[in-house]
């Protein structure tokens, strides 16, 4: 987009930069110097408004010597003028040394200056004819007087106050106070009542602009930006629509056979190529049956990959969820159903390992039921088939399933258009430099074509296949190997084609700016705490909970008391409910599900606790069942009490139990980080699992009693009225930190 400099626009409108800057700031125009930019709109506003201000006097121009005469005349009588025409005769006088011309040319100037003043007057007696023409009606009275009409001062139009403001999605705390007519001061002190100690250049979030806005009586709009357009997502017309192949992704607990399943339908070892038997990275393959063609994606069923699993499922058309029928429903295998449902894609069931002789595909059937997946054969609508990766039992049957649940699907996509796909995953390749693994999900990409990536952009300069070989195109549902990314992008970001690589140069740049300033601005992420006021504002429609437990029985309960808590306003919807201490996994799932986690005897780890403090994550941890139900119950309510949060100070390893007679049962331990303070709360964790929460009694080194001890020292400690205590357990000290709600 063209823009302008201040003082270039002044130039051309003939005026001095100071009196431009003071236009624009009339026209709430921000523009802080004469070397600032306007943009083209912005021009076009300020040269229309210059115009019509020069268009308003024009009709008047002609009347201004004559209205400034018709008073002189009627004040002084005839002959005065005369003897002002002696004097000025007199004094028009040549004098010595100085040139005639010089002398014409400085009495046309002070003849020319003469008319702007009040009491000398340069011309004779105006006539009573031309008296009595310039003089005009009084236009209105005060006080039965009249009021003449000033010539040649025009006022200046009240400009109505706008109610609809535009800002940028990163905007600074200076720019909103000018564009709402505030203080800057005072509005830095206003942002203390949102919990934010600003400066004047910090940026600001959406909703907090908004929110500001609204309190002084503006309505906030978003800008459209360029790039919004240039990408839109164009309608397809359905004469153009063709059938395209469904992509399939494997989910499922480790070990379960998932890539072995993969290898028998590719017939090719790609088991041999992975780390340790295990995938380390999302595979996509194409693999072409009687029926058609089918996609695979092969996400990590290991638990450090848990992320990686939930990207396969964001574009993907049907999940088969692979169980082995001699191990059965396991931890990992719940999560790959709650992240399936939570991207709302189509169940298939694949029982593996039915050529072993303890295989019971009837025991996992039921174990299947208890997550809410029905099978057919048990009254239910979900495919179950039972297959064999050794043997290639079922494979056949699995095919056949999969291309009748894309034709329900009714999948569809335009080949002659451009490209639109999802960049699976990145890398930097020596010699090829930045590397993306691309599905296509919509039409034709070919070499040459320039793309948008995130934050990055290129053009493609070669497509390999699944197989390694080169290839020109590729259309819909198909995943190539990308070469020409200006940068590494990131997983998951998506790919779109642009007509040409300098518009997508360009976008790329604004994205990167935005992404810039979202850094700075800090995130809000849903919390108990602001629960009732984003129900209020209607922000909020949804509650995404995860919820973990010590027992199955305590999961179930507490998941069941928070369903009831739906409303007409807010659904209560539990994303995941499971067994075990709060880590990594339910950190990432509850980030990208703007959820909040609820753990019931449990506490989290170390890494998943800095984890949810990285990501704005909320953790909540509670011992009584209706204490976790009550406190949802009063932040959707709005009648929050006071918060009591626990913050850790110590973290202690027990590696020996000693039994001392007449003391009973010591643990010798190891500080590993914070300290441990005599007299403090505690609890002990056996397993993840709360265990015991009291006061340690006792805390001693070298046989001497010491009220606290550092990180990286020893000591010896007992709990009060409690012997239990076993090598290995960890002993994590806190405090109890009153905090007031605000909503």
């Amino acid at each position: 987009m063209a823009t302008m400099r201040v003082f270039e626009l002044a130039k051309k409108l003939q005026v001095t930069s100071k009196e431009l800057l003071a236009r624009l700031k009339e026209m709430r125009i921000d523009a802080s110097s004469h070397m600032a930019s306007l943009k083209e709109a912005e021009v076009t506003k300020i040269k229309k408004s210059f115009a019509d201000e020069k268009k308003a006097p024009v009709k008047k121009a002609k009347a201004k010597p004559k209205t400034k005469a018709a008073p002189k005349g009627k004040a002084k009588p005839k002959a005065k003028p005369k003897k002002a025409t002696k004097k000025k005769a007199a004094t028009a006088r040549p004098r010595k040394g100085i040139s005639t011309a010089r002398t014409k040319t400085a009495t046309r100037k002070k003849a020319a200056a003469r008319p702007r003043t009040q009491k000398r007057g340069t011309k004779p007696a105006v006539s009573q004819e031309a008296a009595t023409a310039v003089k005009e009606p009084p236009v209105a009275t005060v006080g039965g007087k009249p009021v003449r009409k000033q010539v040649g001062r025009t006022k200046t139009p009240s400009v109505e106050r706008p109610t609809t403001l535009e800002f940028d999605e990163a905007t600074t705390v200076r720019e909103l106070a000018e564009k709402i007519g505030v203080v800057l001061n005072d509005l830095i002190l206003e942002l203390m009542d949102y919990d934010m100690l600003a400066s004047k250049n910090q940026v600001l979030d959406v909703q907090t602009v908004r929110e500001v806005a609204q309190k002084h009586g503006f309505s906030v709009k978003l800008p459209t930006l360029e790039e919004d357009t240039v990408l839109a997502e164009e309608e397809d017309d359905p004469a153009l629509l063709k059938p395209k192949a469904p992509v399939v992704t494997l989910m499922g607990h480790v070990d379960h056979g998932k890539t072995s399943l993969l290898d028998t339908i590719r017939k090719s070892n790609v088991v041999g190529g992975e780390s340790g038997g295990i995938t380390q990275h999302i595979g996509a393959y194409e693999v072409t049956t009687a029926g058609g063609r089918v996609v695979f994606l092969d996400t990590p069923g290991h638990e450090a990959f848990t992320a990686m699993r939930a990207r396969g499922a964001e574009v993907t058309d049907v999940v088969v969820l692979v169980v082995a029928a001699d191990d059965g429903v396991m931890p990992q295998t719940s999560e790959a159903v709650n992240h399936a449902r939570a991207a709302d894609v189509a169940i298939v069931v694949a029982l593996n390992k039915m050529d072993k002789a303890d295989a019971h595909p009837d025991r996992v059937r039921q174990q299947l039921m208890q997550l809410g997946l029905a099978t057919e054969g048990w009254g239910g609508h979900t495919i179950a088939v039972e297959v064999s990766a050794k043997t290639a039992q079922g494979l056949d049957q699995l095919l056949e399933m999969l291309l009748l649940e894309a034709e329900m699907l009714d999948l569809k996509a335009n080949p002659s258009r451009q490209a639109r796909g999802v960049v699976l995953e990145s890398k930097l390749d020596r010699g090829r430099g930045a590397v993306a693994t691309v599905l296509v999900k919509n039409g034709t990409l070919k070499v040459g074509d320039p793309f948008v990536a995130g934050t990055q952009y290129g053009k493609v300069r070669a497509l390999f296949n699944d197989r390694g070989k080169s290839i020109e195109k590729a259309g819909p549902a198909t995943p190539v190997e990308v070469l020409g990314f200006a940068g590494l992008a990131e997983a998951g970001d998506q790919f779109i084609c642009v007509a040409d690589e300098k518009k997508a140069r360009q976008i790329s740049q604004q994205r990167k700016m935005r992404e810039r300033a979202k850094m700075m601005a800090p995130r809000r992420r849903i919390t108990l705490d602001d629960l009732y006021a984003r129900i209020q504002e209607g922000e909020l429609a949804q509650l995404n909970v995860i919820v973990k437990g010590d027992v199955h029985g305590s999961v179930d309960v507490l998941v069941t008391a928070l369903e009831k808590l739906s409303t007409n306003e807010v659904k209560l919807n539990v994303l995941h409910g499971a067994v075990g201490g709060i880590n990594e996994s339910d950190v990432l799932l509850a980030s990208a599900s703007d959820a909040i986690i609820i753990g019931y005897h449990v506490i989290a780890t170390p890494q998943a606790r800095k984890m949810a403090e990285d990501h704005g994550v909320d953790i909540r941890t509670y011992r009584v069942i209706y204490e976790a139900v009550d406190a949802i119950k009063s932040a959707m309510e709005g009648l929050l009490k006071p918060h009591y949060r626990e913050e850790p100070t110590g973290r202690v390893e027990v590696r020996q139990i000693f039994k001392i007679s007449g003391v009973g049962t010591v643990a010798g331990c190891y500080v590993l980080e914070g300290e441990i303070t005599r007299g403090q709360q505690a609890r002990l964790i056996r397993d993840a699992v709360i265990v015991h929460e009291g006061r340690i009694n006792t805390l001693r080194r070298f046989k001497q009693d010491v009220r606290n001890v550092q990180a990286g020292y020893e000591c010896g400690l007992t709990f009060e009225n409690f012997r239990d205590i076993h090598a290995n357990d960890i002993v994590e000290a806190y405090k109890v930190i009153e905090e007031a709600r605000k909503l």
